[in-house]
């Protein structure tokens, strides 16, 4: 595999904002969190907007259960709706001060809008020195790989992996930062291990198929694509790779390699 220059950061935003919506997708023993964050990577927009009619019916009904506020906030943002979804959460904030959880969604909600540095301030404030929630170091990592703050994200996730070391996300979000700086020989590394864990998403494995792609492996990664989505979608996907490494002038190189 090649090692390249840093991809454009808007190219590759994408993928990160899929570890983002990805972290935690269930709870675990070194986890304190009550809530299991929701997973909506994967489906269709036809079922997001299923999803977010009924949790929509659930939040009107109860606007103060926090189970149905985070999971109707993740529905809102895999539907495309992000900005309403960090008002569902900035409210849920005045109702559930100082909890982690609401926090958390709080965060990821204002990084799916573009608004880095109000994330990066909300996760700071529910991250707790003296025992740090794995989930909230991730969503910090994720935030900061997004600042152009690399080398500070991975130090996260590593601290993160000491108490959560079977978290396929932390996996997955350490390969989309490598990824990010263009060491796709640390990224796939690192999401080849995320994809074979328990508990790894879709949207990781599809991750991994364009970490693959870019390194040349045309064949697996439409392999690796061929398993999660439709062949409709796999040819897109492919088109994507390719506009991706002739933007980075490297089309002809892996063409010569074979």
């Amino acid at each position: 595999m090649l090692s390249v220059k840093p991809f454009p950061r808007h190219s590759l935003r994408a993928m990160v904002l899929a570890g983002v919506a990805a972290v935690a997708l269930s709870a675990c023993a070194s986890n304190r969190s009550q809530v299991a964050s929701p997973d909506f990577s994967g489906i269709s927009a036809e079922q997001a907007r299923t999803s977010v009619a009924q949790l929509q019916q659930q939040y009107e009904a109860n606007p103060r259960d926090k189970r149905v506020v985070i999971y109707y906030a993740a529905a809102l943002r895999a539907a495309g709706q992000p900005g309403q979804a960090v008002a569902v959460l900035q409210q849920a904030t005045l109702q559930h001060r100082g909890d982690t959880d609401i926090a958390v969604a709080y965060a990821k909600a204002l990084v799916a809008a573009g608004n880095f540095q109000q994330a990066l301030e909300v996760i700071d404030r529910a991250i707790r020195p003296e025992a740090p929630d794995w989930n909230a170091l991730s969503v910090k990592g994720a935030v900061l790989d997004q600042m152009g703050r690399n080398e500070e994200a991975r130090a996260l996730y590593q601290q993160a992996l000491v108490t959560a070391p079977n978290e396929a996300s932390l996996y997955a979000n350490l390969g989309l930062s490598y990824a990010m700086t263009g060491d796709l020989v640390a990224a796939e590394r690192n999401l080849r291990k995320a994809a074979s864990m328990r508990g790894a998403s879709t949207q990781v494995r599809q991750n991994l198929a364009l970490v693959v792609g870019l390194s040349g492996n045309f064949e697996e990664a439409r392999s690796l694509y061929a398993r999660e989505l439709p062949p409709e979608q796999v040819e897109a996907n492919m088109a994507y790779i390719r506009a991706l490494l002739t933007q980075q002038n490297r089309w002809d190189l892996i063409k010569g390699e074979g």
